[in-house]
């Protein structure tokens, strides 16, 4: 009588974990993200989904991305845009200046539902934007370098800047304008598309009213193709109490063993 009574409720625990595992399939290749002439160039280097449903974070998953989820029937699913912070991988985050997408999804086992999601940059924020593409430039060669940029023509028609390093000349820096920026750890980033062949270094130029500070975020690793970066901006912004502006600064040196160095960066943002 025992054993048939441990027989059955074996069976029945068998019969309910197999009925909660038979999950629906979630298929997303990427974000197609659009943007305006407020908020500028709509290229991206989204890296991951943050997958919600009924406002529950379900998981994160890197793109393209194909996961089970758990749950039947009628539910509302948000997905939000994540970036590698600063470049690096252990940093990943769901980029705030994004909207997120929207949906309500009929959930059913052994379902393979692709998604497609469209998102924008956000209404809510400000942009601070050189793109290369008007008359002037908000971005000049600093006093440390020993070269100036210049503004070329890309394939498809499109503005960029490019600068390169060559001997007897080791350094070149340029720097945006200067500009008032929101501290008290208000968001504050530095979007940029890049490809070099040696590695250069992003910065922050602090403006106090008897002097200047300069501090060194990170380096960025050469890129043979057209790369995307996100720099978080918030910290060094924050901590520099009593600041009046801020000058965002690219500086590349020449290594003695490399012939030349250059750069070529484009659609450059601050968004806050």
């Amino acid at each position: 009588m025992y054993k048939f009574i441990i027989i059955i409720f074996i069976f029945l625990i068998s019969c309910s974990k197999n009925e909660q595992e038979i999950p629906t399939y979630i298929t997303i290749n990427e974000f197609n993200l659009s943007s305006t002439s407020v908020s500028g160039s709509n290229s991206k280097n989204i890296s991951d989904v943050w997958f919600y449903v009924n406002d529950s974070l379900q998981g994160i998953y890197e793109l393209p991305a194909m996961f089970p989820v758990l749950k039947t029937g009628l539910n509302n699913v948000r997905l939000k845009a994540g970036i590698k912070v600063n470049g690096i991988s252990s940093t990943r985050v769901a980029y705030p200046f994004f909207t997120s997408y929207l949906d309500t999804i009929q959930f059913s086992e052994n379902n393979n539902i692709l998604i497609s999601p469209n998102i924008n940059y956000s209404d809510n924020y400000n942009y601070i934007i050189e793109d290369f593409e008007g008359s002037g430039t908000i971005i000049d060669s600093t006093l440390s370098s020993e070269i100036d940029f210049s503004i070329e023509i890309g394939e498809q028609g499109n503005n960029y800047a490019y600068a390169r390093v060559d001997t007897p000349n080791i350094t070149f820096e340029c720097a945006l304008d200067e500009f008032n920026l929101p501290q008290q750890g208000a968001s504050v980033y530095l979007e940029m598309d890049y490809k070099c062949n040696s590695e250069f270094q992003i910065g922050v130029y602090s403006n106090y009213n008897q002097s200047v500070e300069k501090n060194d975020l990170l380096f960025v690793t050469p890129k043979e193709e057209w790369s995307k970066i996100y720099v978080n901006l918030t910290p060094t912004v924050s901590s520099s109490i009593g600041a009046n502006s801020f000058r965002i600064y690219i500086n590349q040196r020449r290594l003695t063993n490399n012939s030349f160095a250059e750069i070529y960066f484009d659609n450059i943002k601050i968004i806050y």
